[in-house]
C-alpha cells in the first residue's frame, strides 16, 4: 500500500478537510499523470462542467451543511459518488411522484 501512496503521491501530502494538501493544491486537481488520469474518469474540472443542476444540488449540500469543504474540482471517485446520489434521488421522485425529476441528467464525457 505504501508503494501505491508513494506512486500516487498521497504520502507526501497530507489533507486537511477542505480538500487541500499542504501545499495548497487541491489533490483532485493534481497535475502529471495522475491528474490526467483523474480528469479522464471523469474528475476536475471538466467533471464539474459535466455536471446537472440536482449534482451541484448535492455539492452545496456537501459543502454549506455536511462540511466536506469546496467542491469545485472533486476527484472522479467523489464526482461519481454525487452521480450515484444524484440517481438515487431521481429514482425516490420517479417512485414517489410517478414522473420523472424536472432537472435532467447531463451526459458525462470521459476521456476529455
Amino acid at each position: 500500500m505504501d508503494f501505491v501512496n508513494k506512486l500516487t503521491g498521497a504520502g507526501n501530502n497530507s489533507e486537511n478537510r477542505t480538500g487541500e494538501n499542504n501545499s495548497g493544491q487541491q489533490s483532485g486537481s493534481g497535475g502529471g499523470f495522475m491528474g490526467k488520469m483523474n480528469n479522464m474518469a471523469g474528475g476536475g474540472a471538466q467533471g464539474e462542467k459535466d455536471e446537472d443542476f440536482l449534482d451541484k444540488g448535492v455539492d452545496f449540500v456537501q459543502e454549506k451543511f455536511i462540511g466536506q469543504g469546496d467542491q469545485s474540482n472533486e476527484s472522479a471517485a467523489e464526482q461519481q459518488k454525487d452521480e450515484v446520489i444524484s440517481d438515487m434521488i431521481r429514482d425516490k421522485y420517479k417512485g414517489i411522484a410517478g414522473s420523472d425529476f424536472p432537472i435532467k441528467d447531463k451526459e458525462k464525457h470521459y476521456g476529455a
